[in-house]
């Protein structure tokens, strides 16, 4: 007579290395930084710093104004007299002051949105939306406050009562003014690109999830 087999035991009884391990509780697997990357501050901490980022760098277009009075090329006209009638001419016809003016607001705005990108991310050293937005935002708002502070400490806007000032064909500087509107868009623009890089390049990474690692450990082999 043979003994009987012993039956196996039941998938229940299995040894608990070999069995999957259960999920923690939500709370406890994301924990304070999350389960597979750090969070961010909270949404309210970061509304506050996007409209702090957006204030600050809307300010400093003060300085973009100032730079772009300082550096842009004036542009020369004339007044000239037939009886009571006064008229205003280009002095030189051929020349490309306008588009400098231009040109030097845009190169300016650019690199001050370059370096804008760089303080903002030395400061927080991430992404977020509203950093990105208050970025964007402060930096239109800190190109239209330059253009008009330019124009307002500018020559003055009425070239005929400028010509009637100081005579009959003597050379003064047309009102300072930006032709090409497109041109406000230049900080935010170079902005947004170069804080996308950084991060991009330099920003926190997230932890690639691994079996070992997540919340479904796989049974040993």
């Amino acid at each position: 007579m043979t003994a009987p087999l012993t039956p196996p035991p039941p998938p229940h009884d299995q040894p608990s290395h070999q069995a999957w391990q259960a999920p923690p509780p939500a709370g406890e697997a994301a924990g304070e930084y999350g389960q597979y990357g750090q969070d961010g501050p909270g949404m309210k901490t970061e509304l506050r710093e996007g409209a702090v980022i957006a204030v600050a760098v809307a300010v400093s277009g003060v300085l973009l104004g100032l730079l772009w009075l300082w550096l842009a090329p004036h542009v020369p006209l004339v007044g000239d007299q037939s009886g009571k009638s006064w008229a205003v001419y280009l002095k030189d016809s051929e020349g490309e002051q306008a588009a400098g003016v231009d040109g030097t607001f845009t190169l300016l705005a650019l690199a001050f949105g370059v370096v804008s990108a760089v303080v903002v991310f030395l400061w927080r050293r991430r992404g977020g939306v509203p950093l990105v937005v208050g970025l964007g935002v402060g930096g239109l708002l800190a190109s239209v406050l330059a253009w008009r502070l330019g124009v307002w400490l500018g020559p003055e806007q009425d070239v005929i009562a400028h010509a009637k000032a100081v005579g009959k064909g003597v050379t003064f500087s047309a009102p300072l003014k930006l032709g090409a509107m497109g041109a406000l868009l230049a900080w935010s623009l170079s902005a947004l690109v170069v804080h996308l890089g950084l991060t991009a390049l330099f920003g926190p990474r997230d932890p690639e999830p691994t079996y070992e690692d997540g919340p479904y450990a796989a049974p040993p082999a």
